[in-house]
């Protein structure tokens, strides 16, 4: 049973779950459910309704510590995304060879259902959010998880689905070993999270090529021909599964392309080629027509009807706090992009828009290389208001391409500066390039503020 031969971890004795968030309860349930002695621990506060979560399934934890006696005599360990591995205790656990995975790896286990797999630095979460709305459309009994919607392990433990979507990131993937992709997406690799990594990229690209590991001849791998870290690490990967490129600079027999009229053209073996025109997605812009490539890649190999896949396509609305419009208020456009909380989402969210731009940008600074926004800045970005305490960087980074960049307080202040700086047909836009960790408790929050500030302006 299950996506991973029930030979390689325990299915018994003690499992200790590190971290309480919807990832940690959501193993703690399905581990209770298959007969472990099952124990929580979450170095900082755990949410009210996880604790009430746990408290209704009689499920023991702590919270405020880790306590060595009662988490290194488990039998396996499945840890928070969150949790990097130098951290002291993982290095123990290590060291001591207790198994140490993740949640989907954990959940994989138990489940038949096939599982599509997206990961990326940047587009995961519309792609996922597409394929997700586009297979439900087409009458899938699907479900949604990984760093978005319910817990893959509560899904698992409590729902029944024939297919998964799931939005994997590389820390979820760094302790993923036998976990297989029925389809594996690699949307694009930009430095992200290098902190992690040891500041190399080639490790970064290592762990999103973790998606492959395990696929099979018939499996599907999905990737972006156009993409220079994925086109230039390919090679040294075994690939097993079908590969089905995305392009929009040249034409694939098999795969998905731009004609020279616009139009996504979709060919896959032994199905009917699909083609829709740019102009009639939901989704604008170039980043959008790869995402929409991907997911009408996922559609197809899912035997979805084109006219289906048409109607999803043309209807989706995007995620909160990704490009989401917010109001417009004397003729100025305010957009909130939370969720670009790196250097290339904000690319993104720049090359979306044809208005001038006052840009609200900033917070805890990654090690962010801005060199590639630099020319976008000059041609649309009329000023920049600076968030958060970590704002030196961006002073320096664009002193010479924009005449205005203004510090801010709070949220409530850059917006008002940023209300003052636009004029009727401009764009303000809250796409930070950063962690929201300084300010805020996460990228949600922020943009919540931010919405706030909008609507009392």
């Amino acid at each position: 049973m299950g996506n991973i031969a029930n030979t390689y971890y325990p299915q018994s004795g003690r499992l200790v779950v590190l971290g309480a968030g919807e990832s940690g309860v959501g193993t703690a349930i399905l581990g209770k459910d298959k007969g472990f002695d099952v124990f929580v621990s979450d170095l900082g506060t755990i949410a009210d309704n996880y604790k009430k979560s746990l408290d209704e399934e009689g499920i023991a934890y702590e919270s405020g510590q880790h306590t060595e006696d009662l988490i290194l005599n488990a039998d396996i360990i499945v840890k928070s995304p969150g949790i990097p591995e130098k951290a002291p205790l993982i290095k123990k656990l290590r060291s001591l060879n207790i198994p140490v995975i993740s949640e989907i790896e954990f959940a994989a286990q138990y489940t038949d259902a096939k599982l599509i797999c997206i990961t990326g630095s940047n587009g995961k979460t519309t792609t996922t959010m597409l394929t997700y709305y586009m297979l439900k459309n087409g009458g899938l009994n699907v479900g949604l998880a990984g760093n978005v919607g319910k817990s893959f392990a509560l899904q698992v433990a409590r729902e029944n689905y024939d297919v998964y979507v799931l939005e994997i990131s590389s820390f979820m993937l760094d302790d993923m070993y036998h976990f297989r992709a029925d389809v594996a997406v690699i949307l694009n690799i930009t430095p992200d999270h290098l902190d992690r990594y040891d500041y190399k990229m080639e490790n970064y690209v290592n762990s999103k090529f973790r998606m492959i590991q395990n696929q099979r001849s018939e499996d599907y791998f999905i990737y972006c021909l156009d993409d220079e870290e994925t086109m230039k690490a390919l090679p040294r990967f075994e690939v097993k599964a079908q590969q089905l490129p995305m392009t929009q600079d040249s034409k694939v027999e098999y795969g998905a392309y731009l004609d020279e009229n616009k139009n996504i053209k979709i060919n896959i073996p032994n199905r009917d080629e699909f083609e829709m025109n740019i102009e009639e997605l939901s989704l604008q812009g170039r980043h959008n027509v790869y995402n929409n490539m991907a997911s009408g890649l996922i559609a197809k190999v899912q035997e979805l009807r084109n006219q289906s896949m048409k109607e999803s396509m043309g209807s989706y609305v995007n995620v909160e706090h990704r490009l989401e419009h917010v109001a417009i208020i004397g003729g100025v456009n305010y957009v909130n992009d939370s969720k670009a909380t790196n250097v290339n989402s904000v690319w993104y969210a720049l090359e979306s828009f044809s208005t001038k731009i006052v840009l609200l940008l900033g917070g805890v600074d990654k090690g962010n290389d801005y060199e590639m926004l630099r020319d976008l800045v000059r041609q649309k970005v009329k000023a920049i208001v600076c968030l958060g305490k970590d704002t030196a960087r961006i002073h320096e980074a664009f002193e010479d391409d924009v005449e205005i960049i203004v510090n801010s307080s709070s949220m409530e202040d850059a917006v008002n500066i940023a209300s003052h700086l636009a004029e009727k047909g401009d764009t303000v836009l809250l796409s930070p390039a950063c962690a929201s960790f300084d300010w805020f408790k996460n990228y949600e929050e922020r943009g919540n503020k931010f919405k706030e500030a909008v609507m009392a302006l």
